[in-house]
């Protein structure tokens, strides 16, 4: 693989971030097609899942796709669907002559088979190219296939001390508003937002995305809650059910201290997504998380590796990935 190959599927995988969070149950592919080194087509999986990534850019290119070659951040799909024709006869009829995938389709309907047929057509296919960074840009999408749930992204909150609130309740705001902002787009990132019980009785949150142009990006609500559901909401009776959540890859879980830790405690947090402010509450506020079932403080280590730190305005924002072996 050459340098122009890894700038382009770069170029691929940072397009695919623009369907994150609006795509399920399809993943979120980003596809650029580049003929003589200059991009002709480009396009990202759109709400709903269509169009794929790759018709879009092809329609894009139309007949410069002709001997160019497609830089696909997942295998083409080769399954039949009425929604409409497989990418990978997309591909083979526009005359690709390269393909460049970063990464194999693990859904059996596609597996392997998209590789084998653009390869029996003539056309030469590459793959594993940034395939970990690839798999990250569609975590939801790949822990939905492998573990049958959304990919779980919980946020906080915090003062220096690890509080999320006073003892009363008050947190607005702990945080200032760029780290505020930022937490906005995080939301437009995602398929669904929960709280528990107590935080939507004592803050009535709205969990829309409050930021010009991606107002349309406000996820689904989501209520921890055995009880029935306000209007406009969800409840989830255990963190379990997430797993029975329709056309949802990527959930938020936003509080609070006894939701948190729920989650926590059935290790089903895959993404911490912190701010800190700079300030402290001590005994006067309300700690992060509840029990979280840790049996020695030896089981705490090994579990989390940071992945992010940037400052936004006085507040540091950390995220954190869960390490599993499996």
């Amino acid at each position: 693989m050459s340098a122009r190959d890894l700038r382009f599927m770069r170029a691929a995988i940072a397009l695919s971030q623009r369907g994150r969070g609006r795509t399920a149950p399809n993943p979120n592919v980003g596809c650029i097609i580049v003929r003589d080194g200059v991009i002709v087509g480009r396009g990202w999986t759109h709400p709903g899942g269509r169009p794929h990534a790759e018709a879009q850019a092809i329609a894009e290119a139309a007949d410069r796709a002709h001997g160019a070659t497609a830089y696909v951040t997942l295998e083409p799909c080769f399954h039949l669907s009425p929604r409409g024709p497989r990418c990978t006869d997309l591909l083979e009829r526009a005359g690709v002559a390269r393909v460049v995938i970063a990464v194999q389709d693990p859904d059996p309907r596609t597996d392997g088979q998209a590789i084998a047929h653009l390869r029996a057509h003539g056309i030469d296919v590459s793959t594993g190219l940034l395939a970990e960074e690839a798999r990250a840009a569609m975590a939801g999408f790949f822990m939905r296939q492998t573990r049958g749930r959304p990919f779980v992204t919980l946020k906080l909150g915090l003062s220096l001390d690890g509080c999320i609130a006073m003892a009363d309740g008050e947190s607005r705001w702990i945080t200032g508003p760029a780290a505020r902002a930022h937490a906005h787009v995080e939301r437009a990132r995602h398929d669904a937002i929960l709280v528990g019980r107590g935080t939507w009785q004592a803050d009535a949150p709205a969990l829309d995305v409050r930021l010009p142009g991606l107002e349309h990006r406000s996820p689904q609500r989501l209520l921890l809650s055995s009880d029935t559901a306000p209007d406009g909401w969800t409840a989830i009776a255990d963190p379990a059910d997430i797993a029975d959540l329709p056309r949802v890859e990527y959930l938020m879980v936003e509080g609070g201290a006894q939701t948190a830790a729920a989650f926590l405690r059935t290790d089903l947090v895959d993404r911490l997504l912190l701010y800190r402010a700079p300030i402290l509450i001590g005994g006067s506020g309300k700690t992060a998380l509840g029990d979280i079932g840790l049996p020695n403080l030896a089981a705490a280590h090994g579990q989390w590796r940071l992945s992010d730190s940037r400052m936004f305005g006085p507040d540091r924002m950390e995220v954190y990935l869960r390490h599993r072996d499996s």
